[in-house]
Protein backbone atom coordinates (compact mmCIF):
# COMPACT_ATOMS: atom_id res chain seq x y z
CA UNK A 1 0.00 0.00 0.00
CA UNK A 2 1.38 3.53 -1.12
CA UNK A 3 -0.22 6.33 0.51
CA UNK A 4 -0.51 9.13 -2.24
CA UNK A 5 -2.16 12.23 -0.72
CA UNK A 6 -4.15 12.57 2.64
CA UNK A 7 -7.65 14.44 2.64
CA UNK A 8 -6.92 16.27 5.78
CA UNK A 9 -7.45 20.19 5.31
CA UNK A 10 -4.59 22.35 6.86
CA UNK A 11 -4.94 25.96 8.07
CA UNK A 12 -1.54 27.01 7.91
CA UNK A 13 1.27 27.47 4.96
CA UNK A 14 3.31 23.80 5.87
CA UNK A 15 6.44 26.33 5.87
CA UNK A 16 9.10 24.49 7.74
CA UNK A 17 8.12 20.95 6.21
CA UNK A 18 9.11 22.42 2.85
CA UNK A 19 12.54 23.67 3.90
CA UNK A 20 13.45 20.33 5.99
CA UNK A 21 12.70 18.43 2.60
CA UNK A 22 14.40 21.45 0.22
CA UNK A 23 17.62 21.09 3.40
CA UNK A 24 17.23 17.13 2.32
CA UNK A 25 17.64 17.81 -1.27
CA UNK A 26 20.30 20.26 -1.35
CA UNK A 27 22.57 17.85 0.80
CA UNK A 28 21.76 14.98 -1.44
CA UNK A 29 22.85 16.93 -4.06
CA UNK A 30 26.14 17.67 -2.54
CA UNK A 31 26.84 13.91 -1.80
CA UNK A 32 25.99 13.59 -5.61
CA UNK A 33 29.02 15.93 -6.17
CA UNK A 34 31.72 14.31 -4.13
CA UNK A 35 31.74 11.29 -6.28
CA UNK A 36 31.43 7.88 -5.01
CA UNK A 37 34.85 7.56 -3.16
CA UNK A 38 34.66 10.91 -1.27
CA UNK A 39 30.85 10.54 -1.13
CA UNK A 40 31.11 7.20 0.75
CA UNK A 41 33.94 9.00 3.13
CA UNK A 42 31.95 11.66 3.73
CA UNK A 43 28.65 8.87 4.71
CA UNK A 44 31.09 7.41 7.50
CA UNK A 45 32.15 10.61 8.67
CA UNK A 46 28.49 12.37 9.29
CA UNK A 47 26.33 9.04 9.51
CA UNK A 48 25.73 7.05 13.07
CA UNK A 49 27.79 4.59 13.25
CA UNK A 50 26.55 2.51 16.63
CA UNK A 51 30.34 0.88 17.08
CA UNK A 52 31.44 4.18 17.89
CA UNK A 53 29.85 4.12 20.89
CA UNK A 54 31.81 1.11 22.06
CA UNK A 55 35.03 2.51 21.07
CA UNK A 56 34.04 5.64 23.28
CA UNK A 57 32.84 3.72 26.21
CA UNK A 58 36.39 1.49 26.22
CA UNK A 59 38.51 5.02 25.55
CA UNK A 60 39.88 3.84 22.12
CA UNK A 61 40.08 6.41 19.30
CA UNK A 62 35.83 7.85 18.52
CA UNK A 63 35.51 11.40 20.44
CA UNK A 64 32.56 12.42 22.05
CA UNK A 65 31.68 15.24 18.87
CA UNK A 66 32.29 11.87 16.61
CA UNK A 67 30.12 9.84 18.80
CA UNK A 68 27.22 11.57 18.93
CA UNK A 69 27.05 14.79 16.25
CA UNK A 70 25.86 12.09 13.86
CA UNK A 71 22.63 11.47 15.79
CA UNK A 72 21.55 14.83 14.27
CA UNK A 73 23.84 15.21 11.07
CA UNK A 74 22.44 11.89 10.07
CA UNK A 75 19.04 12.61 9.72
CA UNK A 76 19.91 15.08 6.40
CA UNK A 77 22.07 12.10 4.69
CA UNK A 78 20.26 9.88 2.29
CA UNK A 79 22.06 6.78 0.61
CA UNK A 80 20.32 6.79 -3.12
CA UNK A 81 17.74 8.38 -5.11
CA UNK A 82 14.49 6.15 -4.13
CA UNK A 83 15.85 6.88 -0.63
CA UNK A 84 15.51 9.89 -0.63
CA UNK A 85 12.08 10.52 -2.55
CA UNK A 86 10.35 7.09 -0.70
CA UNK A 87 11.07 9.83 2.46
CA UNK A 88 10.60 12.91 1.42
CA UNK A 89 7.08 11.68 -0.07
CA UNK A 90 5.95 10.45 3.54
CA UNK A 91 6.94 13.44 5.25
CA UNK A 92 5.28 15.97 2.45
CA UNK A 93 2.50 14.23 2.92
CA UNK A 94 1.57 13.56 6.61
CA UNK A 95 3.95 16.37 7.77
CA UNK A 96 2.06 19.39 6.84
CA UNK A 97 -1.08 18.16 9.26
CA UNK A 98 1.57 17.80 12.46
CA UNK A 99 3.11 21.06 11.30
CA UNK A 100 -0.07 22.65 10.91
CA UNK A 101 -1.29 21.24 15.30
CA UNK A 102 1.97 21.96 16.57
CA UNK A 103 2.76 25.33 14.95
CA UNK A 104 6.30 25.93 13.19
CA UNK A 105 9.06 26.07 15.59
CA UNK A 106 7.91 23.67 17.56
CA UNK A 107 7.11 20.81 15.05
CA UNK A 108 10.93 21.36 13.67
CA UNK A 109 12.24 21.08 17.26
CA UNK A 110 9.68 17.72 17.56
CA UNK A 111 11.24 16.91 14.45
CA UNK A 112 14.96 17.09 15.81
CA UNK A 113 13.77 15.50 18.88
CA UNK A 114 12.30 12.67 17.11
CA UNK A 115 15.46 12.04 14.03
CA UNK A 116 17.74 11.93 17.53
CA UNK A 117 15.89 9.86 19.31
CA UNK A 118 15.01 7.37 16.67
CA UNK A 119 18.92 7.06 15.68
CA UNK A 120 19.72 6.25 19.75
CA UNK A 121 17.30 3.33 19.41
CA UNK A 122 18.98 2.01 16.23
CA UNK A 123 21.96 2.40 18.12
CA UNK A 124 21.20 0.64 21.44
CA UNK A 125 19.23 -2.48 18.91
CA UNK A 126 22.45 -2.44 16.78
CA UNK A 127 25.62 -1.59 19.01
CA UNK A 128 28.19 -3.87 17.18
CA UNK A 129 27.31 -2.24 13.79
CA UNK A 130 29.99 -0.38 11.52
CA UNK A 131 27.97 0.95 9.30
CA UNK A 132 26.67 4.14 9.13
CA UNK A 133 23.29 4.60 9.62
CA UNK A 134 21.54 7.48 7.60
CA UNK A 135 18.26 9.07 6.40
CA UNK A 136 15.37 10.95 7.95
CA UNK A 137 12.85 8.21 8.66
CA UNK A 138 13.92 7.94 12.17
CA UNK A 139 12.88 11.78 12.10
CA UNK A 140 9.06 11.14 9.90
CA UNK A 141 8.37 8.23 11.57
CA UNK A 142 8.20 10.39 14.57
CA UNK A 143 5.62 12.26 12.24
CA UNK A 144 3.69 9.27 11.27
CA UNK A 145 3.44 8.42 15.01
CA UNK A 146 2.13 11.68 15.43
CA UNK A 147 -0.31 11.92 12.80
CA UNK A 148 -1.85 8.18 13.95
CA UNK A 149 -2.65 9.92 17.65
CA UNK A 150 -4.03 13.18 16.36
CA UNK A 151 -5.29 12.35 12.67
CA UNK A 152 -6.60 8.39 13.18
CA UNK A 153 -9.99 8.48 11.23
CA UNK A 154 -8.18 10.86 8.17
CA UNK A 155 -8.79 9.70 4.82
CA UNK A 156 -5.73 8.65 2.90
CA UNK A 157 -5.80 8.04 -0.65
CA UNK A 158 -3.63 4.82 -1.08
CA UNK A 159 -2.47 2.93 -4.21
CA UNK A 160 -3.18 -0.74 -3.79
CA UNK A 161 -1.28 -2.91 -6.14
CA UNK A 162 -3.36 -6.65 -7.24
CA UNK A 163 -1.19 -9.36 -9.13
CA UNK A 164 -0.77 -6.88 -12.04
CA UNK A 165 -3.49 -4.27 -11.38
CA UNK A 166 -3.56 -1.01 -9.07
CA UNK A 167 -6.08 0.78 -7.98
CA UNK A 168 -7.11 3.36 -5.28
CA UNK A 169 -8.69 3.30 -2.07
CA UNK A 170 -9.80 6.24 0.59
CA UNK A 171 -8.44 3.99 3.92
CA UNK A 172 -8.45 5.69 7.14
CA UNK A 173 -4.39 7.09 8.59
CA UNK A 174 -5.53 4.14 11.36
CA UNK A 175 -5.09 1.60 8.56
CA UNK A 176 -2.14 2.94 7.03
CA UNK A 177 0.10 3.74 9.19
CA UNK A 178 -0.67 0.84 12.19
CA UNK A 179 -0.03 -1.70 9.46
CA UNK A 180 3.50 0.28 8.18
CA UNK A 181 4.17 -0.04 12.22
CA UNK A 182 3.12 -3.36 12.00
CA UNK A 183 5.77 -4.00 9.30
CA UNK A 184 8.22 -1.99 10.57
CA UNK A 185 8.25 -4.07 14.42
CA UNK A 186 8.03 -7.84 12.53
CA UNK A 187 10.78 -6.91 10.17
CA UNK A 188 12.38 -5.27 13.16
CA UNK A 189 12.31 -8.49 15.23
CA UNK A 190 13.36 -11.13 12.76
CA UNK A 191 16.69 -8.63 12.56
CA UNK A 192 17.75 -8.65 16.44
CA UNK A 193 20.26 -10.51 17.63
CA UNK A 194 21.95 -9.59 13.64
CA UNK A 195 23.87 -6.73 14.57
CA UNK A 196 25.22 -5.44 10.79
CA UNK A 197 23.67 -2.51 11.11
CA UNK A 198 22.98 -2.89 6.84
CA UNK A 199 20.00 -2.41 5.15
CA UNK A 200 16.52 -0.82 6.34
CA UNK A 201 17.05 1.13 9.94
CA UNK A 202 13.97 -0.72 11.64
CA UNK A 203 14.34 0.34 15.04
CA UNK A 204 14.98 3.82 14.24
CA UNK A 205 11.42 3.86 12.30
CA UNK A 206 9.88 1.71 15.61
CA UNK A 207 11.69 4.41 18.23
CA UNK A 208 10.42 7.52 15.80
CA UNK A 209 6.98 6.27 15.76
CA UNK A 210 6.25 5.34 19.15
CA UNK A 211 8.45 8.86 20.46
CA UNK A 212 6.11 11.14 18.20
CA UNK A 213 2.85 9.30 19.38
CA UNK A 214 4.37 9.86 23.07
CA UNK A 215 4.73 13.54 22.57
CA UNK A 216 1.89 14.43 21.33
CA UNK A 217 -0.78 11.93 23.30
CA UNK A 218 -0.89 15.06 25.85
CA UNK A 219 -1.64 17.75 23.78
CA UNK A 220 -4.25 15.51 21.49
CA UNK A 221 -7.26 17.34 23.06
CA UNK A 222 -6.12 20.87 21.55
Amino acid sequence: MIPLKDLNPRSTRPFVTVLIILTNVAVFLYELSLGPRVGRAFLFEYGMIPARVGLLLSGHAASLTQTFAPLLTSMFLHGSFLHIIGNMWFLWIFGDNIEDFLGHWDYLLFYLVCGIGAGVVHTLANLGSTVPAVGASGAISGVLGAYIVLFPRSRVLTLVPLIFFFFTVQLPAVVILGYWFLIQFLSGLSALGEQTGGGTAWWAHIGGFILGALLVMGSRRR
